[in-house]
């Protein structure tokens, strides 16, 4: 196992640990002001760690991933990712989320990722471990 199989091994298990924090924010249903900041950091540190591992990975098989839009434009090229369009939107809140807080804003991100963003992360989870399994 080179040091890049097992980058993207580690990467793995971060993944999994922010993605833990962000499933039990997601199963409150009704979130106070402070739930609703909890689950959209938590939601910051799954994306951040979830496109990383995807970085990483891609990096183990070859090629150079430079940015987030990068990893996940070669991931839904690759077929690591079924939907590159909602994993961009997903970037973009992000980045939006990281810089400012506004109610509106949050309860609508909150939206997000309870539909879209929390999908889209138990995919790639499920992915990486299948992956995982399949080299050991």
């Amino acid at each position: 196992m080179d040091s890049q199989d097992v980058r993207w091994r580690q990467r793995l298990a971060q993944f999994e640990k922010s993605f833990a924090l962000l499933e039990s924010a997601i199963a409150i249903e009704r979130l106070t002001v402070i739930e609703r900041a909890g689950l959209i950091q938590f939601f910051e540190m799954a994306f951040e760690q979830g496109w990383k591992l995807l970085k990483d990975y891609q990096e183990s098989v070859g090629f150079e991933i430079v940015s987030p839009r990068q990893a996940i434009k070669q991931a839904f090229q690759s077929g690591l990712v079924a939907d590159g369009h909602a994993w961009i939107g997903a970037l973009e809140d992000r980045n939006l989320t990281t810089h400012t807080y506004n109610e509106q804003t949050a309860l609508a991100v909150e939206n997000k990722i309870r539909s879209s963003y929390y999908p889209l992360l138990k995919a790639l989870q499920e992915t990486f471990k299948a992956k995982a399994r399949e080299e050991q």
